[in-house]
């Protein structure tokens, strides 16, 4: 699990900004949203402009020099804060798998030039490069003794050179290693708006009509949208020689992406990637203003689906009708602002229960960034 992350110098955020998802509270209702002291069910609120993509865009980075999964290197064009003199990013990660304690922390110029790398496990550095300063690679895994330790290549990550150019041994150490690798392969971060951007888990992408009917899923996916509120019978026709769902009006078909609401295409997004959700091993998720096109009553029903996986995940709104404990609890809603971002429960001195209404709260003030 993602336990804390830190970047500086990316973007919006010239200061060091940290998201940790470790300094819960121990309340007693909702526990599912904590999973071994972890926060694993977040809400990150903030106006526009504040950062809450960037967020997302900054967790994501480690996507595009560790994997060969989705990448779309036109969102990171703009890499470095404006303001800031220097010319290097800086990210931070602690993960935690079972017993071993993971940080991997690094530097780079631009989305896929390196400056640094360091990888530890439970305190102890097995890996380390400084392009600026090191002549040679620092490597302690068992099993990769043998290596070329001298890198040229700026846009080769040395944990990636690591893992495709040895046969680790089998132990404690080089296992979590490898479970480090699996859980950023598995990360996904897409945005809930009428695109199929995303970041992570596959490559390449799929027409979304197309996918559901291949799956099988049309009915299941008329049953999710009538849970939403939105009543269509659905059905599959033929348009341009090809298969499409389509809306049946008592016998009257209407191809479905030429009568959906923003909001109701906004679910057909969310439907694509739910499929996956529940198919694949997802081990993070970020989804970028998840509500941008949502109702209040729709906005929870996509938390609890959401939920029900399990699966550790940061979701963004602007909207405060969000923010109640009927759905999560304050340890897991973070606001953002001013480059600082802080749990509900961090930004007050009250003691906060469940029957607190702390959307009103906000509102009123009680929480200050």
């Amino acid at each position: 699990m993602l336990a804390k992350f830190s970047v500086s110098n990316f973007k919006g955020f010239n200061n060091e900004l940290v998201f940790n998802l470790q300094d819960t509270n121990g309340y007693e209702f909702h526990p599912e949203c904590i999973k071994n002291g972890i926060v694993n069910n977040s809400l990150v609120y903030g106006y526009n402009g504040t950062g809450k993509s960037n967020l997302g865009l900054a967790i994501f980075d480690i996507i595009g020099h560790l994997t060969d999964k989705q990448k779309n290197d036109s969102i990171y064009k703009f890499y470095l804060n404006a303001k800031n003199k220097l010319e290097i990013a800086t990210f931070r990660y602690e993960f935690k798998f079972n017993s071993c304690q993971v940080v991997y922390e690094y530097q780079k110029s631009d989305y896929k030039t390196l400056v640094s790398e360091s990888f530890s496990i439970n305190g102890e550095e097995l890996a380390h490069f400084d392009r600026n300063s090191d002549n040679e690679a620092i490597i302690k895994f068992k099993g990769a003794e043998n290596l070329k330790k001298t890198l040229t290549n700026k846009n080769l990550s040395l944990l990636k050179y690591i893992k495709n150019n040895s046969e680790l041994d089998r132990n404690e150490v080089n296992d979590c290693f490898l479970s480090f690798f699996t859980f950023v392969e598995s990360m996904l971060f897409f945005r809930s708006l009428q695109e199929n951007t995303y970041l992570g888990l596959e490559i390449g992408g799929r027409e979304l009509s197309a996918d559901i009917i291949e799956k099988g899923n049309v009915e299941d996916f008329e049953k999710f949208l009538n849970d939403a509120g939105v009543e269509y019978k659905l059905t599959v026709v033929k348009e341009s020689e090809k298969d499409v769902i389509a809306v049946d009006f008592n016998g009257k078909t209407i191809a479905f992406h030429h009568i959906a609401s923003s909001g109701t295409l906004s679910l057909y997004l969310f439907y694509y990637w739910f499929q996956r959700l529940r198919e694949m091993k997802v081990s993070f998720l970020f989804i970028d203003e998840f509500d941008a096109f949502y109702h209040h009553e729709l906005s929870a029903l996509v938390v609890e689906k959401l939920k029900e996986l399990g699966i550790q995940f940061v979701l963004t709104s602007h909207n405060t009708s969000i923010i109640t404990n009927e759905l999560l609890r304050p340890d897991c809603y973070f606001l953002l602002n001013n480059g600082t971002i802080c749990s509900l429960s961090k930004l007050t001195s009250k003691e906060l229960r469940e029957a607190h209404n702390i959307e009103k709260m906000y509102k009123a003030g009680s929480f200050n960034v």
